[in-house]
């Protein structure tokens, strides 16, 4: 029986660490976008997606995430992650992030689409460059 009890243990471990939930470094000029597939090399605006499987997506700006999310089952999706405009590389919730949509600051899929870490940050770079701020939800809302 012992064998069996070490099977069935290390069986549990390699599941378990299979699994692992968590964002993964985005390797800026060498990943490709999931949606679009164009070399993410923007600092700024990229976006990641991590299932509750662990699985994970990255995409070279917020605007190819939320356009994959409309052929995606949302409920296997545990983090939604994007790049903050003041933070570039960083990767922030982005159901917490305010988006600006701005004329005046570029993206990679000419959306003009940024995410901010916070609200105030949002709204300062706004009062310098225009456009309209977003919630999460509003901004998925937006691009239906």
């Amino acid at each position: 029986m012992q064998p069996i009890k070490y099977y069935l243990t290390f069986s549990l471990l390699v599941l378990f660490a299979s699994c692992n939930v968590s964002p993964q470094a985005i390797n800026y000029g060498s990943d490709g976008c999931h949606y679009c597939k164009m070399t993410i090399v923007d600092k700024v605006h990229a976006a990641e997606i991590v299932t509750k499987k662990g699985k994970v997506y990255k995409f070279d700006s917020s605007e190819c995430m939320i356009n994959f999310l409309k052929e995606f089952d949302s409920s296997e999706i545990e983090l939604y992650l994007v790049n903050s405009f003041t933070e570039p590389e960083k990767l922030t919730d982005a159901t917490k992030a305010t988006f600006l949509i701005s004329q005046n600051i570029s993206s990679p899929m000419g959306a003009f689409l940024t995410a901010f870490k916070n609200e105030d940050e949002a709204i300062k770079i706004k009062s310098e460059k225009g456009g309209n701020l977003y919630t999460w939800p509003e901004l998925l809302k937006h691009f239906k």
